[in-house]
């Protein structure tokens, strides 16, 4: 988004919710969603063999290399304030792992198991998980714009229909249906990663 931003395609409060609402319901923002709702099921039902597929897959859904790192760097970030903060042994079995197969956690893996691990409900876990991506998202946005405090909680009020909207869809899609498409948010992560001066590392 920083790169957006810098080439002048988000100006404003509307321009940010249209972005976000773009992530959410159709790019890294929705891959998050899903794979946050499949790797929460996988968990709760023990199934092994289904977590290290969808730990794999969740690389594939990255459109960068900032991307991923983003999402690999939070993922081991939350498992390390998991695990300094108070113990949940499955995800540290299931970190360990991963780092066994090459495989690096993500932070939707992360988060999703250590909600199932702490009998958190899959709806409201997901829904405080979507809306902290939104809320990053715009907290970004305004140091980037810059917007106003009142303008960011606006944007965030704007995108509660679509917060809920990606929480009721997510649970409903299948690894057959799964597939995200925003080329744009793409090529801006790419060009991000060569931008002369930038506030953010992803």
């Amino acid at each position: 988004m920083e790169t957006a931003i810098e080439k002048g395609f988000v100006n404003n409060q509307a321009d940010l919710v249209d972005w976000i609402e773009t992530d959410l319901g159709h790019g890294p923002g929705w891959a998050d969603a899903v794979l946050f709702t499949l790797v929460f099921s996988a968990a709760k039902s023990a199934n092994d063999h289904e977590l290290f597929d969808l730990a794999e897959l969740a690389h594939a859904f990255r459109g960068s290399a900032e991307l991923e790192l983003e999402s690999t760097s939070q993922g081991k970030a939350f498992v390390r304030a998991i695990s300094e903060s108070w113990s949940l042994p499955e995800i540290e079995s299931f970190q360990k792992q991963l780092n066994a197969r090459n495989i690096e956690i993500t932070l939707p893996g992360a988060a999703a198991m250590s909600c199932a691990a702490e009998e958190i409900s899959a709806r409201e876990a997901l829904f405080f998980f979507v809306q902290a991506n939104a809320s990053n998202l715009v907290s970004a946005a305004i140091r980037l714009i810059p917007l106003g405090q009142s303008e960011g909680q606006r944007a965030l009020l704007a995108l509660e229909t679509s917060i809920c909207k990606v929480v009721e869809k997510a649970p409903t899609i299948t690894l057959d249906t799964f597939g995200v498409s925003t080329p744009m948010i793409d090529i801006m992560s790419i060009a991000h990663e060569t931008q002369y001066t930038r506030l953010f590392r992803s």
